[in-house]
């Protein structure tokens, strides 16, 4: 165990202040059973890390366990939490949990034996926790991080520090926003690059090497991730790696259940299965139309990419700029929001408010006759009437 404690205090020490997620200041760290999801790369690790940091105790009393690590190979969970806990720990971390096999049910036998234990627990947006063996999705505040949002990017590269916008309010006083924002701030400046690189907080450290980084990041999640799930043969892997090609090199791809098994060589039976695993991982987005169930077996009307830095990572060729305004909008959306194709219009958000995404051109012709419809354009930078920028959607976290 002594092994984890100096892993532990060698990584809270080394850990930055500098930026912090915007969980970081959400989730209410009073409480004693905390669990965030997340895909990889997103910074699970680091908030919670900054959060430890911030509590400036002893790692007797506040420690970071990761459990991929090959010491829970010879020990369990629970019989090191115990320890941890006897010895004048109150504070533990416990990081990817889904690579302990019964991590579920041994933190739940821990929370009920020490009351005065504070847990938090991290793992894969694959993990369906109320289906998890403990179901500990009635005792833990649970929460799940994306990936950066455009206002984040801007701060952990020291550009701008911008406040958050709610929906509501980015579409209904967009006059009072645009009053707000800095004179001398020129939103589209910076817009590209995040589109390319951002989405990931480990891409500003090293930009020339982010899409390789990816691409081994998505070989990673099928490979190793997917390997946890009851229902994945991970003799399929391969399958799916070609699969998500496949999307890739087409997106927004409207899927054709048959063919697509016979590109993929996987089982039609099995493919909206699969579909619905790509996108707990956070690698697509399936878009279902507005009014129909999203249930696992339905097939999606579209499917994107989950994020515009996969798109430019994953496709063989230059993405078509309509394709990446609509990832963009869609990985700023989804997290909070539910996002449905309409009969009219792009998208359909919160089953009230319509969209048309475009550039400088578009106009309200696909909204004519809609009443809470706005047009999203991608090359300007304040809104106007009905017309929000593009940028400003990644305000909204």
């Amino acid at each position: 165990m002594i092994s984890l404690f100096e892993q532990s205090e060698r990584l809270i020490a080394s850990v930055s202040l500098n930026f912090k997620r915007y969980l970081f200041d959400i989730i209410q760290w009073d409480n004693r059973l905390i669990g965030i999801k997340g895909a990889r790369g997103t910074g699970k690790t680091t908030l919670l890390l900054q959060w430890i940091k911030e509590q400036n105790l002893a790692t007797e009393q506040a420690a970071y366990f990761s459990l991929d690590d090959l010491y829970f190979t010879a020990h369990s969970l629970k019989d090191t939490v115990t320890q941890f806990y006897k010895n004048g720990g109150s504070i533990l971390v416990l990081d990817e949990v889904h690579k302990y096999k019964n991590w579920s049910q041994e933190i739940k036998n821990v929370h009920d034996f020490f009351p005065d234990l504070k847990i938090i627990f991290t793992g894969s947006s694959i993990i369906d926790i109320s289906k998890q063996e403990g179901d500990l999705s009635r005792r833990a505040l649970l929460y799940e991080l994306p990936g950066l949002s455009y206002r984040e990017y801007l701060s952990m590269l020291g550009i701008i520090h911008l406040p958050t916008i709610g929906l509501d309010d980015l579409l209904l006083n967009s006059a009072e926003i645009k009053k707000k924002m800095p004179k001398d701030f020129r939103p589209l400046a910076h817009f590209d690059n995040y589109l390319n690189y951002g989405y990931y907080p480990f891409g500003l450290a090293d930009m020339p090497s982010v899409h390789q980084r990816i691409n081994q990041l998505v070989r990673t999640i099928v490979e190793v991730d997917m390997a946890e799930l009851k229902d994945f043969d991970i003799r399929n892997a391969k399958k799916l790696l070609q699969l998500v090609y496949v999307i890739a090199q087409q997106v927004p791809f409207k899927p054709n259940i048959t063919s697509l098994a016979a590109k993929t060589g996987i089982h039609r039976n099995s493919l909206n299965n699969y579909l619905h695993y790509l996108e707990q991982a956070k690698i697509i987005s399936l878009l279902f139309p507005a009014g129909n169930s999203t249930a696992v077996l339905q097939k999606p009307e579209k499917i994107f990419l989950d994020n515009t830095t996969l798109l430019y990572a994953l496709a063989e060729h230059q993405p078509i700029i309509g394709t990446v305004r609509e990832t963009f909008f869609l990985s700023q959306l989804t997290p909070f929001h539910k996002v449905h194709m309409p009969r009219q219009g792009d998208f359909i958000v919160d089953g009230q408010y319509t969209f048309e995404v475009g550039g400088r051109g578009k106009g309200q012709k696909q909204l004519i006759g809609l009443e809470n419809a706005w047009v999203v354009k991608d090359d300007i930078e304040l809104p106007m009437m009905k017309t929000i920028p593009l940028w400003m959607f990644g305000l909204l976290y």
